[in-house]
């Protein structure tokens, strides 16, 4: 029996010396905490999206996905990267209820999409990459449209403080049809939030809008995620997963080849680059330098290495001892750290597109 199970049992099945009802009261209700505490322990958190042998075949014959399986977890911000066509919007459009699959299942907080799609929809929102919004609509109307449309009661002070938080709160009365492109995007993304969903796709959010909303949205995201909602973005600029993400996925013709916390993946697969700064060029690699496969550039004056950080206290400091029984001299060295966008590319362009 577990150690909280047993206390708990031992303060129920114990004579209580003179212990008054409200002592005893205490007590027991602190073994039921701790009996809690105890399942809590043991029982992992059922992540909020799971995704299970997904795929979809469009009538084109195009297999759009192969095989999915996908868990996000509560409170996360995922990032979903991919080349054009590699799935991400077909991923999204399934679990948003607007594209049918062809197998498998997915499950929002525990509700499967297709025998519970109202209770399932109600808790995702979605801010496309296309803006699709009324023209002849007010701001205040479309978004309290909107959270109606899902079933939540009107809640004034909400879209109020949502709109103030995305800016448009003096446009509120305006028609959709005479907003700048921005101030459109900020719509969409007050029309994804107005029902309190809590699971937040953004779907490329930040393509064609300035600094301004950027920083504004990013803002927005943290903070929601601070408050329990999962984000899960899909982005083309990939210094944003860097900045915002907790984990990475990465698909690719249709298979999600590659999911890691973000730190693990760019210690696991990131590679440093080492640069050689050389008082006199060479005309060649010298042969002694060969295991070191190192790549000679800029006209002989500069020498390139690459490796793993697992290397960086063995490799390097022997490259260089080696550079100096040669009598090369250097002028200076530089040490460069692979981003997120190096390791992407690498993944894209070479790993094979098996699900893994």
């Amino acid at each position: 029996m577990e150690s909280g199970k047993l206390f708990a049992h031992a303060v129920r099945g114990a004579r209580l010396p003179a212990a008054t009802p409200s002592r005893r009261g205490r007590l027991e209700a602190s073994a039921g905490a701790l009996d809690r505490l105890s399942l809590a322990t043991i029982a992992p958190m059922e992540p909020i999206l799971r995704i299970s042998g997904l795929t979809k075949t469009y009538a084109s014959g195009l297999q759009a996905l192969k095989g999915i399986d996908l868990q996000i977890r509560k409170g996360e911000i995922f990032a979903l990267l991919g080349p054009n066509g590699a799935g991400k919007t077909t991923l999204i459009g399934i679990v948003c209820g607007m594209v049918v699959p062809t197998s498998g299942t997915v499950h929002v907080d525990g509700f499967d999409i297709a025998r519970d799609y109202r209770r399932a929809r109600s808790l995702v929102g979605l801010v496309p990459q296309e803006l699709s919004t009324y023209a002849f609509e007010s701001v205040w109307a479309t978004v309290s449209f909107s959270r109606g449309l899902f079933g939540r009661a009107p809640d004034r002070r909400y879209i109020e403080k949502l709109l103030r938080e995305l800016s448009l709160w003096e446009k509120r009365s305006e028609r959709i049809m005479t907003l700048s492109g921005g101030m459109k995007r900020r719509v969409m993304i007050a029309k994804a939030l107005a029902h309190q969903p809590q699971i937040l796709f953004l779907d490329e959010p930040s393509a064609g809008v300035d600094v301004e909303l950027r920083r504004d949205l990013w803002a927005m995201v943290r903070a929601l995620r601070d408050n329990g909602v999962t984000i899960i973005l899909t982005t083309h600029y990939i210094q944003e997963a860097e900045d915002m993400a907790d984990r990475i996925g990465v698909i690719n013709k249709g298979a999600l080849i590659v999911v890691e916390e973000k730190a693990a993946l760019m210690h696991k697969l990131g590679k440093r680059r080492l640069t050689l700064h050389l008082q006199r060029p060479l005309a060649a690699i010298p042969e002694a330098l060969g295991p070191w496969c190192l790549a000679l550039n800029d006209q002989g004056r500069e020498l390139e290495y690459r490796f793993d950080s697992s290397e960086e206290a063995t490799a390097v400091p022997a490259l260089l001892q080696r550079l100096g029984e040669l009598g090369i001299g250097l002028q200076d060295l530089n040490t460069q750290q692979s981003s997120l966008e190096d390791i992407f590319v690498s993944l894209v362009s070479e790993r094979p597109t098996t699900p893994q």
